[in-house]
């Protein structure tokens, strides 16, 4: 037997052998192992150890771009040589060449059993293919130490088979069987999957302690990667559910489909895929779409999940994308449809024809955003729709009285259980086009609570720096209402957040008079209930004074709508007369005059302000703002008996009972000017009462009103009963501007007053005050209580007093009468 050194386990052995290199293979002594010979000079010195000695040198190739300075905190020294062009190392295993068959393509398949580690040398000679190799014989080494790691590695590998079913039993019963240390650390590195610097290093170490080291790291990872790989399939099979069980089943049968021609995947999947070809769509949505088509694919049909992701899909696609109509720019026909559904307005149609002529002039589809404010019944809704039309847009309307939810406006998100997109996405899918009119109805009765404010969701919608990327918590995609024209309505701004009113521009509609109500309801109205009760086509008509009758006393509002349904409650009792058979003829025509509306309606159910009929001490006549028009108010005054004290009633609200306190100051504080004793404010009480308690009453309005019944009152003079009056007072006796100046002078003139006083201040006011008020009206205007005064307290002109007018008689309906 040879020598052996201790510490490198070389022998003098030196053995002139031929050798190979095959790439991802690692040999190991007493391994038994197969290997495709492709390389033509591993070939070629295969069949010559076959035909001599049977031996031949399995040198390993070196890992490419690995450290193989160390491994798992354990240095290496692996050195290398060059063989056929291989970095290979210069430690490698003398094997036996068992069997060598070769194959119709050229390659050798040959069967190789290591002996034993063996290092590289040197070439025999320069000519010659022979190598020098030396054998390394490992001494033996049975310590406690190895013995105990022999064991452990022993026992790692057990658990190893244990896992896995392709270890054969003969390797099992091998590995238990053996005593030789050495053999056991090669046989178990050769069958476990190491990668192969691992089995590298396993081969080029020196000591078998440093090898049982390494092995022992080794093996305790595949231990944990196998026992957790085992846990969870575990875990998916106790977790396979018929669902999952049918998506596989579903997979099979579409793959079969598929080949055999009959089908082409998921019918829903192929119908989005179409109706997105035939779209416009934004990059970032088609994005979002194939990733949701993707997810789609892997939900099984049967699952509740499916249905929310494909309605998800669905709501995308059915959201209108760069889906625009035509703009009517045509302003002469825009102004003819205006016209057509609308009488007056004049602002508001003046505001869309601007608007259409801007859009001629720029070219793009930006749109205003507008808020219409008045009372119930002025035609705002309606108006909206007439705008639709006359720009040649489609209309969406929405309620938002009541909303109290933020999700209501942006949507809810998709973690819920039956979410959907919020209203406004909804309305843009039901007008079906990118830049529709889109009404916010009732936008002042938006409530607030623990659900969020939706008026604040509301400031990105109609904010024009913000509403190009509004975010749906639905959608989760930015969408544009850059293009839609936004219109709300209100009937009051007071109770709109300020921040939101900012970003409108508001239009005001302050309600119709009395002769616009007539002229609506001549060419709208009567024509409307006419034809919804029946009378299409039948000559009915209503007198010029049945009108009058019915506007004045029947109905008290801003807008028309009661006065609609006044004349359809009158249409209601005509068609009950035809067919009751008390009207015969029913070919003749039909005339309903004053005195029928009597008949039909009963008693009148409002009875119209009225102007005095003679001057009167300590009464005086001002003018007020209603929400249903304008009306004046007789103030009175009274003085007892007391100590100075001033008594206010008539549910006055707190900014009119400061204008009182006000008035009241004056006079006392200027007396002396006005012809009053100052002892009379001691001795004497005075009260202030303005009729009809019920109504409150409130506005800075009233203080020239108020001063001039104190200081009648005070003088003993009569206040002129032609003059109504409006303005407020400061405590050094100037007027002040007030509002509401066309509501006011309307309902002046409708009570008989022909002369009214206004500040200074509204002069300009007068340009909203229709024409035929101010021909009928005289206005004087003031800027200091003395000259009210000295108009309300001089004695009024002489007048021949009017005749009274002879009673109507009562008259039945009229056959055969002319309008």
């Amino acid at each position: 037997m040879d020598d052996i050194d201790e510490n490198t386990g070389m022998t003098d052995d030196v053995v002139e052998t031929l050798a190979i290199t095959q790439p991802g293979t690692i040999l190991f002594p007493f391994a038994l192992t197969p290997l495709v010979l492709e390389n033509p000079g591993n070939i070629a010195r295969a069949e010559k150890a076959a035909s001599g000695s049977r031996l031949i040198a399995v040198f390993p190739e070196m890992p490419k771009n690995e450290d193989v300075s160390e491994i798992q905190g354990i240095e290496l020294n692996v050195t290398s040589f060059k063989l056929d062009d291989h970095d290979v190392s210069s430690i490698g295993v003398l094997c036996r060449l068992v069997k060598t068959l070769k194959f119709p393509d050229g390659t050798v398949r040959i069967l190789l059993r290591g002996l034993e580690r063996i290092r590289y040398e040197g070439p025999v000679s320069e000519d010659s293919p022979l190598l020098k190799v030396r054998k390394i014989v490992q001494p033996e080494d049975n310590s406690i130490e190895t013995a105990a790691m022999v064991r452990n590695a022993v026992k790692q590998f057990q658990e190893i088979t244990s896992f896995s079913p392709n270890f054969p039993e003969e390797l099992k019963i091998a590995i238990i069987n053996l005593t030789d240390n050495v053999r056991i650390v090669d046989l178990i590195a050769d069958s476990v999957n190491f990668s192969n610097l691992e089995k590298l290093a396993i081969l080029t170490m020196e000591k078998l302690q440093d090898r049982l080291h390494l092995m022992t790291i080794l093996l305790n990872r595949e231990v944990e990667v196998l026992r957790l790989g085992s846990e969870i399939q575990s875990q998916v099979h106790n977790a396979m559910s018929k669902s999952q069980r049918e998506f596989f089943l579903r997979e099979q049968l579409r793959t079969i489909k598929e080949e055999l021609g009959e089908g082409s995947g998921n019918p829903d999947i192929v119908r989005i895929q179409e109706r997105m070809s035939k779209l416009d769509l934004p990059e970032n949505v088609v994005d979002v779409l194939n990733k949701e088509i993707e997810r789609l694919e892997m939900i099984p049909q049967a699952a509740a999940e499916y249905n929310i992701a494909y309605t998800y899909i669905d709501w995308i696609l059915s959201v209108p994308w760069n889906q625009f109509t035509d703009d009517r720019l045509d302003i002469a026909e825009a102004k003819k449809i205006l016209d057509r559904d609308h009488y007056g307005l004049k602002d508001i149609k003046e505001r869309i024809l601007e608007f259409l002529a801007v859009l001629q002039m720029k070219n793009n589809r930006k749109a205003p955003i507008i808020c219409f404010i008045g009372p119930p019944g002025v035609g705002k809704t309606s108006l909206g729709k007439s705008i639709a039309e006359a720009m040649g847009r489609k209309f969406v309307r929405i309620s938002l009285g009541g909303v109290r939810d933020e999700a209501e406006i942006r949507g809810h998100r998709r973690t819920y259980i039956g979410a959907l997109p919020g209203r406004i996405i909804q309305g843009m899918k039901k007008a079906g086009s990118s830049n529709p009119v889109f009404m916010l109805d009732e936008i002042d009765k938006l409530g607030n609570d623990f659900r969020g404010d939706p008026a604040s969701a509301l400031l990105e919608v109609l904010d024009p720096q913000q509403n190009f990327s509004f975010s749906d918590h639905y959608l989760e995609v930015d969408y544009d209402l850059s293009s839609v024209m936004f219109i709300a309505t209100a009937n009051i701004s007071d109770t709109i957040p300020g921040p939101l009113l900012d970003r409108m521009d508001v239009i005001r509609l302050p309600g119709y008079t009395a002769t616009e109500k007539k002229h609506i309801a001549e060419q709208f109205l009567i024509p409307r209930q006419l034809e919804e009760n029946g009378f299409a086509g039948k000559k009915v008509s209503f007198t010029s004074d049945a009108t009058d009758e019915l506007i004045s006393y029947y109905t008290r509002e801003a807008g028309v709508r009661q006065l609609e349904r006044t004349f359809g409650q009158l249409c209601r009792k005509l068609a009950r007369k035809i067919v009751e058979g008390e009207l015969k003829d029913q070919d003749q025509p039909v005339v309903v005059d004053a005195e029928e509306i009597h008949r039909l309606l009963g008693a009148r159910k409002f009875i119209m302000d009225e102007a005095m009929s003679e001057p009167q001490i300590g009464v005086a006549t001002g003018m007020a703002w209603t929400s249903v028009g304008g009306t004046i108010l007789q103030v009175e005054t009274a003085m007892m008996p007391g100590k100075g004290e001033l008594k206010l009633t008539g549910s006055l609200g707190n900014v009119m009972k400061e204008s009182a306190m006000a008035a009241f100051s004056y006079v006392k504080g200027h007396a002396r000017e006005l012809g009053i004793k100052s002892s009379v404010f001691d001795k004497n009480d005075f009260h202030i009462h303005v009729p009809d308690g019920a109504t409150p009453k409130d506005g800075p309005s009233a203080g020239i009103t108020l001063t001039t019944a104190l200081v009648s009152l005070l003088t003993g003079k009569p206040v002129r009963h032609d003059y109504a009056m409006t303005g407020e007072i400061n405590l050094r006796g100037k007027v002040t501007a007030i509002g509401g100046v066309k509501e006011k002078s309307i309902g002046a003139l409708r009570a008989g007053i022909s002369n009214i006083i206004l500040p200074e201040e509204n002069r300009k006011d007068l340009e909203d005050v229709p024409e035929d008020v101010l021909r009928q009206v005289k206005f004087t205007f003031v800027s200091e209580i003395s000259q009210v005064l000295k108009i309300m307290l001089a004695k009024p002109p002489k007048t021949p007093p009017k005749k009274k007018a002879p009673a109507p008689r009562r008259k039945t309906v009229r056959k055969g009468a002319a309008k």
